[in-house]
């Protein structure tokens, strides 16, 4: 029994120290990626619509600059052109080093707090539109084996502009046309609302 747990031991300390040193290969290759996104992973103050990266799951981020890419599931004309500078076999790394980076949380107005809870937590049986609790997890950190994102902590603009691309169905790089779907039930109102309740999830 004390062997195993010597054997454990031993393997989740490489593994700690094989992912330090892939985010630190991925700083390296991320240097492109800050004037948008921030050194800290915590995006620009010049525009909330760059979303922040820090905390983000890997997997997810590594699924989307692949889309960005090799699209045509997600556009857009600077991610687009920005991502031509990584190679594929860089997207491990970069992924890596943004997800280890603590993600800034912001505050809530009250105005759409109330709403905002609702709709994270119960959704909106009415509109038939289902909780995000359910696949963003109770604290907004998201769930990586699924591919479902983090969204605590992230630019109100950023998940607005998403949620109405869904919507309109402009992105498309949902598996199972998961949030196209959700996206198409609801209003203006609630995707404000939501948009900004996510960012104070913590």
């Amino acid at each position: 029994m004390i062997k195993r747990l010597m054997v454990l031991g031993v393997v989740v300390i490489f593994s700690l120290f094989s992912f330090s040193a892939i985010a630190a290969d991925g700083k390296t290759k991320a240097v492109a990626c800050f004037a948008c996104h921030g050194e800290d992973g915590n995006g620009s103050a010049a525009n909330k619509l760059w979303p922040k990266l820090a905390s983000q799951n890997a997997a997810y981020l590594v699924k989307q600059m692949k889309d960005f890419k090799h699209g045509p599931a997600r556009t857009d004309a600077t991610m687009n052109s920005m991502i031509m500078t990584l190679a594929d076999e860089d997207f491990a790394s970069v992924a890596a080093y943004f997800s280890s980076l603590p993600v800034t949380r912001m505050s809530v107005d009250d105005k759409f707090f109330e709403l905002g809870q609702k709709l994270y937590r119960a959704g909106d049986t009415e509109r038939k539109v289902t909780a995000c609790i359910a696949c963003h997890a109770a604290k907004g950190e998201g769930m990586p084996a699924a591919g479902f994102p983090a969204l605590a902590g992230q630019n109100a603009e950023y998940i607005a502009k998403q949620l109405k691309d869904f919507r309109a169905r402009t992105r498309k790089n949902d598996s199972n046309e998961v949030m196209r779907n959700v996206a198409k039930l609801m209003s203006d109102e609630q995707i404000e609302a939501i948009a900004h309740y996510v960012g104070g999830l913590h």
